[in-house]
């Protein structure tokens, strides 16, 4: 296993959708992914982040909480959102230093294949759910920054502008 280099935001890759994974063997891709995201430190990573640019992504939304609970994510779908939504902070390891106040649904269904091979569908709630909802996102090319409003998005991207 090996730490990768996390590709920073304005990275053309992270404004591109990714490719399914299908039944290729992506367990050492997946073993690096969790090793650079518990080093970075983070909750989740994403394929596109890792210049990977396959539907997978890796998440651990409570191990800074408390004990590991890693999952690994295999071409996942968002099967169902909630109508209630939640207004939350999300950062992004691509996007080091800035914080964003982001509106999504606050659970959703996840459908994907394990690190096992193994299909599964889970529902997720609370940090969970927010989590997978922004990794997901990076398999679509789009940045959490997206979901602001215009001037919210600016004033962000000014910020970041400044820090880069």
């Amino acid at each position: 296993m090996s730490v990768l280099p996390i590709l920073q935001w304005p990275d053309p890759r992270l404004n591109t959708r990714c490719d399914p994974v299908g039944t290729g063997d992506i367990s050492a891709l997946i073993a690096d992914m969790f090793e650079t995201m518990y080093a970075a430190p983070g909750r989740g990573l994403a394929g596109p982040q890792v210049g990977a640019m396959l539907r997978v992504f890796v998440m651990d939304a409570g191990w800074k909480d408390g004990e590991k609970t890693p999952m690994a994510c295999i071409d996942p779908e968002i099967t169902w959102r909630s109508e209630e939504m939640a207004t939350g902070p999300e950062g992004c390891l691509s996007m080091p230093g800035v914080l964003a106040q982001v509106m999504r649904p606050a659970e959703i269904r996840l459908a994907y294949t394990d690190q096992t091979g193994a299909l599964r569908e889970d529902h997720l709630t609370g940090f969970s759910a927010i989590c997978a909802q922004h990794e997901f996102d990076h398999l679509n090319g789009t940045m959490h920054f997206a979901h602001l409003p215009e001037t919210e998005r600016d004033r962000l991207l000014a910020d970041y502008g400044a820090l880069s």
